[in-house]
């Protein structure tokens, strides 16, 4: 399977750099990656972002490591579900002997493997998963992620309609109509929070709105009431395969909209939706941090930014061979290249090497501005005590829009790289008449 001869290519590259002399006088920093290798997971975006972070290390090691450290990964398989990620931390950290767990992709991962960590006093970099649960009111002393979080996710859909209702709906706010459908997992839950609150702020009308198992095998009758509601746009949050089994069902059904607007994980993976759906998914909106290779690396104060990129796309492009790249391989590098190159130095230089102790307050003292990451955005946390401590305060996510096989930013207008299509024309397999 292609996935295994990735997974054997990153297993080989890492053993690689642990025999070879390069190495040989170094220290190291032991650091746990838990991404799904297996499961559902996989293939919507978790290998993807597990390469990202690979590449990123890979680059480090490749410059002489950090400080003096090489950096020694050491990956674990989720499987897709939550118990074996919590599993596979206390694995690695109490057998393993990791300095640091990084990942995962699923928030149903994040929220409880945040906890463990956090209670354990281990230092956990998250670098994929979103859910605003993972830090709302919990006060994690240990974690971090310089992600951005689920309520943004559901805020930038709703402040999209609003912008453009009239202009290219031809209708006020106030007489759009919305669903809101999503998996009912702390992923799905948290974006779809910040959907009815956003929207609810604007005067949208939300004319229906439900959770779903994201195993579920059957969603017809949320596509029969969506069909009896009649909303103008669908804002959906899921995984690959519910998302599937959705359109799918949907098209069967002969469900109409005006326009989709999807959000991370199961959507960002354009290029698996479109080898099952063709050009009935073209047109469609996806909402995510932005992909590196969509930035102009000159407006990025980043050193480096113009190769780092060039070279996470050329590796993947080895790897898979893909039409397109998933945005998350950027995550995962980007993400990760912000730890190494920036809160990694710092604990070593200033705090005394890379203890948990050293790790937080080298994270807390980050203070990245706008533009000073391959993403785009900056890097500042909440500090302890605040309702998010430990999410970046300057992260942010970007409309995008697919257009053949190119993505377009489209939202926020500052950043946006071409206006939205809106409605869906007529011609496409989704339009209202």
């Amino acid at each position: 399977m292609l996935i295994d001869r990735i997974l054997a290519l990153g297993v080989a590259a890492s053993a690689f750099l642990v025999t070879t002399g390069v190495f040989a006088q170094q220290k190291e920093i032991k650091i746990g990656l838990i991404f799904d290798q297996t499961g559902p997971f996989a293939g919507g975006g978790s290998v993807a972002a597990q390469l990202g972070s690979k590449y990123a290390i890979e680059i480090t090691n490749e410059r002489g490591g950090v400080e003096g450290y090489k950096i020694s990964p050491i990956f674990a398989d989720a499987q897709s579900k939550a118990d074996v990620a919590v599993n596979e931390g206390e694995r690695l950290l109490n057998e393993q002997r990791v300095d640091m767990l990084m990942g995962v992709y699923s928030s149903a991962h994040c929220v409880p493997l945040s906890a463990k960590v956090d209670a354990a006093k281990k230092f956990w970099w998250a670098t994929v998963c979103i859910s605003s649960a993972v830090f709302r009111n919990k006060n994690l002393q240990y974690v971090f992620r310089s992600h951005a979080h689920s309520d943004q996710w559901g805020e930038a859909s709703c402040d999209m309609l609003n912008a453009y209702s009239k202009s290219k709906l031809g209708k006020e706010p106030k007489d759009l109509k919305v669903a809101i459908i999503h998996e009912d997992g702390p992923y799905g839950v948290g974006v779809a929070k910040g959907n009815e609150e956003r929207c609810t702020k604007h005067g949208i009308q939300i004319v229906h709105k439900e959770g779903y198992s994201a195993t579920a095998t059957d969603l017809s009758a949320l596509v029969t009431k969506l069909r009896r509601t009649r909303p103008d746009v669908l804002l959906h949050t899921g995984y690959n395969p519910d998302i599937t089994l959705f359109l799918r069902q949907a098209k069967e059904a002969g469900l109409k909209f005006q326009a989709l607007i999807g959000h991370g994980a199961g959507y960002a993976q354009y290029d698996k939706l479109s080898e099952t759906f063709g050009k009935d998914v073209e047109l469609l909106f996806n909402i995510d941090t932005v992909g590196s290779q969509l930035l102009d690396p000159k407006t990025l104060n980043v050193k480096d930014a113009a190769y780092l990129i060039d070279e996470m796309v050329k590796r993947y492009r080895k790897d898979v061979n893909p039409k397109t790249i998933p945005v998350h391989v950027s995550i995962g590098f980007a993400n990760t290249w912000t730890f190494l190159s920036d809160v990694l130095p710092r604990a070593i230089r200033n705090h005394g090497g890379i203890g948990t102790e050293a790790l937080q307050k080298a994270a807390l003292e980050t203070d990245i501005a706008d533009g000073g990451t391959l993403q785009g955005y900056g890097v500042k946390f909440y500090p302890p005590g605040h309702e998010l401590a430990g999410q970046n305060a300057r992260a942010y996510p970007v409309v995008m829009q697919f257009v053949g096989n190119d993505t377009k930013v489209v939202w926020p207008k500052e950043v946006a790289t071409a206006e939205p299509v809106l409605p869906l024309p007529r011609e496409h397999a989704y339009a209202t008449q």
